[in-house]
């Protein structure tokens, strides 16, 4: 008999990344446009990624098939 494998949510293999001790990183939002408004400094935060906490990192790992 086959074994039934486990497919990834392609949405959250695109928006998360899992870091090498397993934390699950995402982009920051605001960024995509309307850019001369914001600031030099507000602009330059947003290319850090940050960690998904709590109940939303079990779901992302979840989505991925890693939890």
């Amino acid at each position: 008999m086959k074994k039934i494998k486990q497919k990834t949510r392609k949405g959250a293999n695109r928006r998360f990344k899992i870091t090498g001790s397993g934390k699950v990183m995402r982009r920051v939002q605001n960024q995509r446009h309307l850019q001369r408004n914001k600031s030099k400094k507000a602009k330059r935060n947003y290319r850090i990624l940050v960690e998904v906490k709590g109940k939303w990192a079990t779901k992302a790992k979840r989505m991925l098939g890693i939890a």
